[in-house]
């Protein structure tokens, strides 16, 4: 498939925005429950819902550039019943909604207390931070069912797709929240940096995982299939037009073997193995630039990570334009 970076920086910000989140509602659960000694500072939790409108517009922002006709873009979703598509349209903006109301209540300081008990105190805002938090991850199985669903793009067509676009999510957005929290000087840096380094470790053992299921797959479609005609060596030596066309364009990334292999190395490297190292070494000698380059570096190489997961899909329709 040929990458459309609205597409790419729609799903790696949003993705990024939803575990930013989910870090900063694990802070406040940790905090009601008491497994962090110290309180966590109310501004951190300001800023990081900041951060996350942000990320979330900014993949709004993007998206708008792959439509063709951006006014009908609210028609979406109104197929919600049978598209995975129009089920993230309106996932969205609810989660992002919530994530502000999340924010809202702890910048005003109306988080009226709705249990007390001996040991703890649930209040308005844990509330609608777990439902916030359900919406996230609701929205990250919306996103990657997107591409799951399609069957006949056998790459995409796989769990690991779903997970994949959850850890990888997860990974950006803990890392963000541990620069965050030391920036702040918060107790939950360590609970962070750890999930960081979890989720970023998982992620790339299952991204690896979904390398070696691509590299293996067994085409259902062939030249012999698509033409109807049994022959042991079909060769296609003509397109059959005189230039390209939309099919041409869109389907086909028209990048050699070498660029992609050159891509997937980096991404690898830049999404997985600086990251972690970086965080690793911040962490464990409080190094906040450290700590805000692991996150910039695990950005870039989730955008490489993005453009390689569309590049590798292979349209059978590319079948057709072998000769290209």
């Amino acid at each position: 498939m040929h990458p459309a970076f609205s597409v790419i920086f729609l799903t790696t910000l949003i993705g990024a925005g939803q575990g930013l989140f989910l870090a900063l509602y694990t802070g406040q659960v940790y905090n009601t429950f008491g497994v962090v000694g110290e309180p966590v500072p109310l501004d951190m939790y300001i800023t990081g819902t900041v951060i996350v409108t942000l990320l979330m517009g900014l993949g709004l922002f993007a998206s708008f550039f792959h439509l063709g006709r951006p006014e009908r873009a609210w028609r979406s979703a109104t197929k919600w019943r049978t598209s995975w598509l129009a089920r993230e349209v309106i996932v969205l903006p609810a989660f992002a909604g919530a994530a502000v109301i999340w924010g809202v209540l702890q910048y005003f300081g109306l988080d009226p207390v709705l249990v007390t008990t001996d040991a703890l105190q649930i209040k308005l805002s844990l509330v609608i931070g777990f439902g916030a938090g359900v919406l996230a991850l609701l929205l990250y199985i919306c996103t990657g069912m997107i591409y799951a669903a399609i069957k006949f793009i056998q790459e995409w067509a796989s769990p690991l797709t779903i997970i994949n676009y959850i850890l990888l999510g997860l990974a950006s957005g803990f890392s963000l929240a541990v620069a965050l929290a030391a920036y702040y000087g918060s107790p939950l840096v360590d609970a962070y940096a750890l999930w960081a380094l979890v989720f970023t470790l998982i992620g790339f053992l299952t991204r690896m995982l979904a390398l070696r299921r691509n590299g293996r797959i067994k085409r259902k479609s062939t030249a012999c299939t698509a033409i109807g005609v049994r022959h042991p060596k079909i060769t296609q030596i003509s397109q059959g037009a005189m230039g390209g066309s939309f099919n041409t364009r869109e389907f086909f990334h028209h990048k050699t073997p070498q660029f992609l292999h050159t891509i997937k190395v980096f991404f690898l490297i830049m999404a997985f193995v600086v990251p972690f190292t970086l965080l690793v070494i911040g962490w464990s000698n409080h190094l906040f630039v450290l700590l805000v380059a692991a996150a910039l570096v695990q950005y870039v190489g989730l955008l490489a990570e993005r453009w390689f997961f569309f590049a590798q899909a292979n349209h059978p329709q590319n079948l057709y334009y072998q000769a290209t």
